[in-house]
C-alpha cells in the first residue's frame, strides 16, 4: 500500500479522531482555568509606609559582671583554694551592699595549667584558674551610686576584672509595646500624605513588619587585673547610664484601590 494510501487510512481511524477531540477538549480546560484564576484571583497591588516610635526610659537595671584571675600557682587545688576564698569574699561584700543572692550568678568557672617552655620543651609552670560572677543590682534609676559602690566594693574584696555593664529596663516589653503602637500610628499618618502625592487610593490594611532598633546591646566600662593593682581600684568608678530610648521600626503594608 502506497504512502498516501496509509495517511488517507488513518484520518479514517476512530482512534484518531478520539484523540485529537480530548486534545481540544484539554486545551479548553486548560484555557478556562487560567482565565478563571485571573478573573477570581487578581493580584493586589500594594504599597508600605514605614513608622517609627520612640519611647525614653531610664534604666532601672545595672548588670555587671565581675572576675577573679588567678595565676600561675604551683598546685592546681592551691589555685581553686584562692581563687574560692576571693569569691566568697567578694560575694559577701556585694551582699552587704543589699544584693540578694538570686541576684548573684556564676558565668564562668574554671582551672587550667600554665606552660613555659624550657629547652624546646614544654612544661607546666602552675595553674590558672578563674571564675565570673554576673551581678544584678536593681534600683539603678533611684539610687546610681550603688552600682559604683558594688564595683569598688568586689574590688577591694579580690576582683580583678569587670568583663561587661549593660544597662536594662525591668519594664523593657511594656516599652517596646509602646513604641510599636507609636510607630504604627506614625505609619498611619503618613499614609493619607505620601499617597495623594503618588495619585493612589489606599483601601485595607493586609499586613505589617517590625524592627528594634534599639536598645542595642553594648559593654560600657570595663577593666582588667594589670589596671587594678593588688589591692583592687582605689577609689569608686564614676559611671552613668543616662537616659535611653526604646526605638521600633514598623512598615505597614496597604492594598491599593
Amino acid at each position: 500500500m502506497s504512502e498516501n494510501n496509509l495517511q488517507t487510512s488513518a484520518w479514517h481511524q476512530p482512534k484518531f479522531w478520539l484523540m485529537f477531540l480530548g486534545m481540544i477538549l484539554l486545551a479548553g480546560v486548560i484555557t478556562l482555568s487560567i482565565l478563571r484564576d485571573r478573573i477570581t484571583n487578581r493580584p493586589f497591588q500594594q504599597v508600605t509606609i514605614t513608622g517609627q516610635g520612640k519611647v525614653a526610659y531610664t534604666p532601672d537595671l545595672a548588670i555587671v559582671t565581675l572576675g577573679v584571675q588567678i595565676d600561675k600557682v604551683v598546685k592546681a587545688e592551691d589555685a581553686l583554694n584562692q581563687l574560692n576564698t576571693k569569691m566568697e569574699n567578694i560575694i559577701q561584700a556585694v551582699k552587704g551592699l543589699d544584693v540578694s543572692s538570686a541576684d548573684i550568678q556564676t558565668q564562668n568557672y574554671s582551672l587550667y595549667p600554665q606552660y613555659d617552655y624550657k629547652d624546646n620543651i614544654s612544661v607546666v609552670s602552675g595553674y590558672n584558674a578563674n571564675q565570673q560572677l554576673v551581678i544584678k543590682v536593681a534600683g539603678y534609676d533611684k539610687d546610681p551610686g550603688r552600682l559604683n559602690k558594688v564595683i569598688a566594693a568586689a574590688s577591694k574584696a579580690g576582683a580583678n576584672q569587670v568583663a561587661g555593664l549593660t544597662f536594662d529596663s525591668s519594664i523593657l516589653n511594656d516599652l517596646k509595646q509602646q513604641a510599636r503602637v507609636k510607630a504604627i500610628s506614625d505609619a498611619k499618618n503618613k499614609s493619607g500624605e505620601l499617597a495623594a502625592a503618588a495619585g493612589i487610593e489606599l483601601k485595607d490594611v493586609s499586613g505589617w513588619w517590625e524592627n528594634t532598633v534599639q536598645p542595642l546591646p553594648y559593654s560600657s566600662y570595663g577593666y582588667e587585673k594589670g589596671g587594678m593593682g593588688a589591692g583592687g581600684i582605689a577609689v569608686d568608678p564614676q559611671i552613668t547610664a543616662g537616659s535611653r530610648e526604646v526605638i521600633v521600626e514598623v512598615g505597614v503594608t496597604y492594598n491599593i484601590k
